[in-house]
């Protein structure tokens, strides 16, 4: 199979902009900062995973599939993308998500509902006073269990149901990021930029592997630098054996050992995933808001933040010398939830000096 010629079904917008960040350059002091925009891919308002979804939505056309259906956390921006892209093209969108069914709803959770999805929460708390293996595994049960369910349920009303794994990691979905490096190559020579490193998100890695796939392929000039936005992330020896199973698919001609693959973690006593997935924390607000004050770019709280952090820090430190992209994968409905919301509050709307917020009222005379 030819990556080359693999054939798309569009769901969103390539080619999205590469921007220099000249104010961020200068507050940081490193070499020239740039910034990808994979977050204006303007699909659903937009992500990395509408890459994805134009290999994932050909394959489910190509072979009779008349509904998606796809996993994530309560908030999960891969399934609004994933809904977005199934109404595109005529197919149902189901999400099931991990997690109990919130009182208030907000975030991506309103724009599921707009767009009518069938949502279906798979509540697994009753296991969390169990030790963490036995949880782990009893989690994971129950999910199978509850997609097998749900398919069933789906088929015997004439639907034939695609499953997408959480984030879209298929071989299909990742070629979305194997071919957005030629994009990439070709507005850093349009633009005259020879940068070292590409930094990115380390989550499901399907994004992180086909861009190191990607990289490898067609030569790139820079480094695939990935950064984990949980403490407990996906080991490397996996992903490695995910990017060589993209190489034997697509014949790329190579192979990927784990130790070839750049993650940084960042310092033990503020590692860039912060305290766990999709948890506030102060640290990764604070990045939000530079890059907000600095560009006026808006990043989430769960997977963007997180990453600009290590990306910031690593700059800072030198440990990223010479110029630098940071690609920007979307997210930003994650700032209106609600337990986001909460916790920005101290930090944006204290009321005290430094909020920059000020009451003038009229006086009665």
């Amino acid at each position: 199979m030819n990556i080359e010629t693999l054939k798309r079904a569009p769901a969103g917008c390539v080619n999205t902009p590469l921007e220099y960040m000249p104010r961020l350059t200068r507050e940081l002091g490193g070499g020239r900062l740039y910034i990808k925009r994979d977050d204006l891919t303007g699909l659903a308002l937009g992500g990395n995973k509408a890459r994805k979804l134009d290999y994932i939505v050909q394959y489910a056309l190509d072979n009779g599939y008349t509904a998606l259906m796809t996993f994530g956390g309560v908030q999960t921006n891969h399934g609004r993308l994933t809904a977005a892209a199934a109404i595109r093209y005529g197919l149902k969108p189901i999400l099931v998500l991990k997690g109990a069914r919130p009182d208030y709803l907000s975030g991506n959770l309103l724009l599921d509902r707009l767009m009518g999805c069938d949502l279906r929460f798979v509540d697994d708390t009753a296991v969390e006073s169990l030790p963490e293996a036995e949880r782990e595994e009893a989690k994971r049960r129950f999910l199978e269990e509850c997609a097998g369910k749900i398919i069933a349920e789906y088929e015997a009303r004439g639907e034939k149901v695609l499953s997408v794994p959480v984030g879209g990691q298929t071989v299909y979905g990742s070629a979305g990021y194997i071919q957005a490096v030629p994009e990439l190559m070709a507005q850093l020579e349009a633009q005259d930029v020879r940068p070292r490193y590409l930094v990115v998100g380390y989550g499901s890695t399907g994004t992180f592997a086909g861009l190191w796939a990607g990289a490898k392929y067609y030569h790139a000039p820079f480094e695939v630098v990935g950064i984990p936005i949980e403490p407990d992330y996906r080991p490397r020896e996996e992903t490695a054996a995910f990017i060589n199973q993209l190489s034997g698919t697509f014949g790329l001609g190579f192979t990927c050992r784990a130790e070839d693959l750049r993650l940084e973690t960042g310092p033990a006593e503020a590692p860039y995933g912060g305290t766990g997935y999709n948890q506030p924390d102060p640290v990764t607000q604070e990045h939000i808001a530079l890059l907000a004050r600095t560009e006026a770019v808006f990043l989430d709280p769960c997977y963007t933040g997180k990453a600009f952090y290590g990306f910031t820090d690593l700059v800072r430190r030198g440990v990223l010398e010479g110029d630098a992209v940071f690609l920007h994968t979307g997210g930003a409905p994650g700032l209106w939830t609600k337990e986001h919301l909460d916790a920005m509050q101290a930090l944006l709307w204290s009321g005290g000096a430094e909020d920059r917020a000020c009451v003038m009222k009229l006086g009665v005379p």
